[in-house]
């Protein structure tokens, strides 16, 4: 199964693809989408470059599913709605091709790669760089989308086997009794 991980970004996103095979992995891509070059307060154009780069990504390496992280709300409020916004463009990039994305937040990425919530970026290259024998270190945002796709490979085997043992019981109808649902 061929998985693209994204660590959107407004001025780079990264994107990382692998192979997975069972347990084995490999390296096919990585690489980051930079909107430095776009006038800083031309946002619209900054996204565009964002949503158009993704879509490259995913017509150029036919992932089957794709693993995003989960935006952090950051001290600065407006850095967060930009980031958010970010995202918003992968997201709807990866969507608008067909992909089944899922999301993971940098703490569980890191927690699978590293073995530990709170690593730092350096550790998360060194890890992706082992994980997937890569002669060097990967850089850091396309580090952390291969880090983000290595989480799904993982993630996937267990959420099929959980999918497998337990049929999922949806409600055929809900009843509202005094604010409560029945």
């Amino acid at each position: 199964m061929r998985i693209l991980g994204i660590d959107p970004g407004l001025q780079k996103t990264g994107f990382g693809v692998i192979e997975a095979d069972g347990h084995r992995l490999a390296y096919v891509a990585s690489g980051t989408i930079s909107t430095l070059e776009a006038p800083r307060g031309d946002l619209p154009l900054r996204l565009k470059i964002i949503f158009d780069g993704v879509r490259e990504v995913v017509d150029r390496y036919q992932p089957a599913c794709a693993s995003v992280e989960i935006v952090f709300v950051n001290v600065n409020p407006q850095s967060t709605l930009l980031l958010g916004q970010a995202r918003g463009a992968a997201l709807a990039s990866l969507v608008s091709g067909g992909l089944a994305v899922t999301e993971y937040t940098a703490l569980q990425m890191k927690k699978a790669i590293v073995g530990h919530g709170l690593a730092n970026k350096a550790q998360v290259q060194e890890m992706v760089k082992r994980l997937l024998k890569l002669p060097s270190l990967p850089g850091k945002d396309a580090a952390d989308a291969l880090g983000l796709a290595i989480s799904h490979a993982h993630a996937a085997h267990s959420l099929a086997a959980a999918a497998r043992a337990t049929p999922l019981n949806r409600r055929q109808h809900t009843q509202y009794r005094k604010g409560r649902i029945l």
